[in-house]
């Protein structure tokens, strides 16, 4: 009765604050519309208030309030002066409309009202409406998509039948972004049709007019091929990839339909641009690779491979993938890849492939040999030269390696120890990395790589090969300030590695059986505990080796527990720290010597010291 009486008063509270609220709300709104308070500022947040307190009212007082807010912003714009005004006026009140879709699904005629009003404000040049309408209008699309596809009463038809008709209209004022993402909102509305054969026909429909001006660019591309070295028309080209990019994120599998009609002349647009930005670097250097012409060309060739990505990620059919456009794409961009100057590569190309293991898994397990060879050797010369060039590249080509660990693990046990070798430098390289997310990204790779060899029966050839080598490296970026970010996933590492000792999973001995002999120690276990004091006292030869002992027993004590195991790290790191700067503490003159020193070098920077401190001149007169 207690917990009841808690909750109903608990309740009541909340409703009563939330009356205030509104109530505040209002009146503040008045006071905008009165004019004593009218300000594009003010304005702003209080709609953003409003906006932000959606959903948390009942139906019947969330319509009331929206009236009545509605109603007063639609005053304020008819009674204000000004054009800036009233954009910045009716900029909040399609704010305030687009966050709440409960009442626009529950009132048909205010909601196509309030879209038709975007669309007039699509035709408006004054600046930030056309943004405003075409964001507010994608919104709305998304919220109430199933509204815009069911024929409403006292409709003759469904809404997006009359959108489609009257598509050209409404978009002719709009700049290219503009139109993406009023296509992405359309695409929204497709997707939630039902009907498979009402879907392709509207999808048609909406894709007419980019249709159309890519059958005639290529067509002009056929008769000479020198009209897509145009920079018109190589940023319409680009526009209209970017068109059929934001459709098929919104509207998902069915785009099916569409790319099957371009996907064959977006490949050979590919290969196109891919020449003339190879002619270009042969005929002016790997500087012409930054020239404005071919930057054009490579974002036309972005835009290929990020269509084709979206598809591949949207795909519900991963044999349609595997069958249809994979082997189509292997020679127009893996080799082009390969064949590129260094300075031409798409990192695209990489995430693009990374999507196809992702969505296929083991389906394209054979391919990996292909896609090793013709990506791995020569975006590893790229990105291995230092820590700052091909920044795209490195994340890119990590999460390939990682989708291909995770899918086609069998095939990297089919590689050759020399290429085996190369990867596993390559992850080391990429967890000693000092952009925190290429580090993470090597340490989980190094992870699940380490638990899919554990699993596999190449465990104890790996193991031989690499167990101290990865332990000394993943020890070296634990112990450097610059890797902090990453210190869970190195605990989660030397777990592993501390746990694999004490499993049945390893059956060799990891220390050198031709040097030491086979009976050098009883197990692998006693081998390890010695090996990592040893490493640890060369590494910090000012700590006490009975200290490290302790340590690495005490890591081997708390392997089973993960807390106790990251609380046993931390407290090292904290060692370490305590005697990295010397042996014993500074005595009392090498203290004093270094104050000084601290002082001559404030003395040096004019303000640098306290006032009070400073020696005052005129004191002594």
């Amino acid at each position: 009765m207690l917990v009841e009486s808690g909750c109903a008063e608990r309740e009541g509270w909340d409703t009563c604050m939330g009356a205030m609220g509104r109530l505040q709300m209002l009146e503040k709104l008045a006071l905008q519309l009165s004019g004593k308070e009218y300000s594009w500022g003010t304005l702003n947040s209080l709609c953003w208030a409003i906006g932000s307190i959606s959903g948390s009212m009942t139906e019947d007082l969330e319509n009331k309030f929206l009236v009545t807010v509605i109603r007063d912003l639609l005053n304020l714009c008819e009674f204000t002066r000004g054009k800036d005004h009233k954009a910045i006026i009716a900029a909040n009140i399609m704010y305030v409309v687009g966050q709440y879709p409960r009442f626009l699904r529950a009132h048909w005629k205010f909601l196509k009202t309030v879209v038709n009003k975007l669309f007039e404000f699509m035709h408006e040049v004054h600046p930030g409406v056309q943004d405003m309408a075409c964001d507010t209008f994608l919104k709305i699309a998304r919220k109430c998509k199933r509204k815009f596809v069911i024929q409403q009463l006292h409709e003759q038809e469904p809404f997006v039948c009359e959108l489609l008709t009257s598509l050209t209209e409404t978009i002719q004022d709009l700049e290219p972004h503009h139109i993406h993402i009023f296509y992405e909102a359309v695409g929204e509305m497709i997707h939630a049709e039902g009907d498979p054969l009402w879907r392709e026909q509207y999808l048609k429909k909406l894709m007419e007019p980019p249709n159309a001006n890519w059958y005639q660019i290529i067509a002009a591309a056929r008769a000479s091929s020198d009209t897509l070295r145009h920079q018109e028309v190589i940023r319409n080209v680009a526009n209209i990839l970017q068109t059929n990019t934001a459709v098929c994120t919104a509207v998902g599998q069915p785009f099916q339909a569409q790319i099957s009609l371009i996907f064959d002349d977006v490949l050979h647009m590919y290969k196109l641009y891919s020449e003339f930005i190879s002619a270009a670097v042969a005929e002016g250097g790997k500087f012409s690779a930054r020239t404005t012409q071919v930057k054009l060309m490579r974002s036309v060739k972005c835009e290929c491979l990020r269509l084709i990505e979206c598809f591949v990620m949207r795909c519900e059919d991963p044999e349609l993938v595997v069958t249809s456009l994979v082997p189509a794409m292997m020679d127009p961009i893996l080799g082009d890849y390969v064949r590129n100057v260094p300075d031409a590569r798409d990192p695209e190309v990489l995430s693009l492939f990374a999507a196809i293991f992702n969505k296929v898994q083991g389906k394209l397990a054979d391919e990996v040999p292909r896609v090793f060879e013709a990506v791995f050797q020569c975006t590893l010369e790229m990105i291995t030269r230092n820590f700052e060039d091909y920044p795209e590249h490195r994340p890119k080509f990590f999460e390939l390696l990682r989708a291909i660990t995770a899918h086609c693990f069998r095939a990297l046990l089919g590689l050759s120890p020399q290429n085996l070798k190369l990867v596993i430098d390559s992850v080391v390289w990429a967890f000693r990395h000092t952009e925190r997310n290429v580090a993470e990204m090597g340490l989980n790779l190094l992870l699940e790589m380490m638990q899919a060899f554990q699993q596999s029966e190449f465990c104890n050839q790996f193991y031989q090969l690499y167990y101290l080598t990865l332990m000394q490296e993943v020890f070296a970026v634990l112990t450097d300030i610059f890797h902090k970010p990453g210190f869970k996933l190195q605990a989660l590492i030397l777990q592993h590695l501390w746990n694999l000792v004490m499993s049945p999973s390893l059956t060799v001995p990891l220390w050198d059986v031709d040097t030491l002999g086979p009976a050098a120690f009883p197990n692998n276990a006693a081998f390890v505990r010695q090996h990592t004091v040893q490493l640890l006292s060369h590494s910090f030869p000012n700590m006490h080796q009975q200290q490290i002992a302790l340590f690495v027993e005490g890591l081997f004590e708390t392997r089973g527990d993960l807390s106790a195991f990251k609380a046993k790290l931390r407290d090292f790191l904290v060692e370490t720290k305590e005697w990295t700067a010397g042996a014993a503490p500074d005595t009392w003159d090498d203290q004093q010597a270094k104050v000084e020193q601290k002082q001559q070098a404030l003395h040096a920077i004019p303000g640098m010291q306290n006032p009070y401190e400073v020696q005052d001149s005129m004191a002594d007169e």
